[in-house]
């Protein structure tokens, strides 16, 4: 598959953008266990404009992590064109467009997932930043539609292709469904095996196993598949997904000593990325949340780790809960 002249390879699993989620840290942990494209937290196009610094610091780019592409959203054209224009000198290797998000204040004001109530607007605002991108293959990332009497998703579609895109993500849910129930595939089948489309067809919706990720690439004939929440506190699930894929056998279990050690590793990389301890672990609470569901009798020993405010306290207990269930296999993940 390829997007532009990027090769990404047979079946690629790429980690979808997450606001909070996928800062440097987590996408050089996602790309070292094999996830074949990273995405940056969305970045506001007005911020991007006016060069504020927390904003500028998220499309930071590792040479080690790539490829890498960076999200932009918003619901006006002309600074959706000057972010992308200004984002393009960062060096990324796709500029994607965020048509998906659902939550209330950004597509409550019409950008994300908001712009899906003004397709004529959405293409629109696709065309212009193709053209104003000189060298960066231009991406989408959208949703099935609005709510459930406006999947428009074919039609939108053929319309984002004919204006240049250069390749199309789908989260297999409506706007109004948020992330409740199960994401609806068999759309983004019709999108991928729609005759007139080209481009390629990333599929993104409850990727949880092994089984599942190889499901959608047999089932629905999409060209790479997205992973966004399941990585979350699990980012070796690339690893896990990508071997079932090559091989059709699966990797053993992680345990839970190896679990933690791992923990421990991304703690560290993002207190280095973060430069002060407490925001460091205030940003690393939301993997450690749901790292350790279905260990028996946890519940306690979850809440000190949530309200741990040292490192060093963090990495005592996790060497305790390593001890404590040395016999222990987690629940597969991937």
């Amino acid at each position: 598959m390829k997007i532009g002249n990027l090769d990404l390879g047979t079946q690629p699993v790429f980690l979808a953008p997450m606001e909070d989620v996928t800062d440097m840290p987590f996408r050089k942990l996602c790309h070292a266990y094999g996830a074949d494209m990273m995405y940056t937290e969305f970045v506001s196009a007005d911020a991007v404009v006016r060069d504020i610094s927390s904003t500028m610091r998220k499309i930071d780019i590792d040479p080690t992590e790539r490829p890498v592409g960076v999200q932009i959203y918003g619901r006006e054209i002309e600074p959706m064109v000057r972010a992308a224009q200004i984002v393009e000198e960062s060096n990324p290797d796709v500029i994607d467009i965020n048509f998906g998000c659902p939550v209330k204040k950004i597509a409550g004001k019409g950008a994300g997932a908001g712009m899906l109530r003004d397709i004529p607007k959405l293409v629109e605002m696709t065309r212009q930043i193709v053209r104003a991108v000189r060298h960066t293959p231009v991406t989408v990332k959208t949703r099935l539609g609005w709510d459930e009497n406006s999947k428009t998703i074919v039609d939108t579609a053929e319309r984002l292709q004919d204006v240049g895109i250069s390749a199309l993500t789908i989260h297999g849910r409506t706007r109004s469904q948020m992330y409740t129930g199960q994401a609806d595939w068999t759309l983004i089948g019709a999108v991928k095996n729609n005759p007139r489309m080209t481009i390629p067809i990333i599929g993104n919706g409850d990727i949880t196993s092994d089984e599942v990720a190889q499901q959608k690439f047999d089932t629905y004939g999409v060209d790479a598949i997205m992973i966004g929440r399941a990585a979350i506190g699990h980012p070796w699930i690339f690893e896990s997904v990508k071997h079932y894929l090559r091989t059709g056998e699966k990797l053993a279990p992680t345990s839970v000593s190896v679990h933690c050690q791992r923990l421990s590793e991304q703690l560290r990389l993002t207190h280095e990325w973060i430069g002060d301890e407490r925001r460091a672990i205030l940003h690393f609470r939301r993997h450690l949340a749901v790292s350790f569901k279905g260990l028996p009798d946890f519940r306690q020993t979850k809440i000190r780790l949530l309200r741990s405010e040292k490192i060093d306290e963090i990495n005592v207990m996790l060497s305790e809960i390593a001890t404590r269930y040395a016999e222990n296999i987690e629940e597969a993940h991937a």
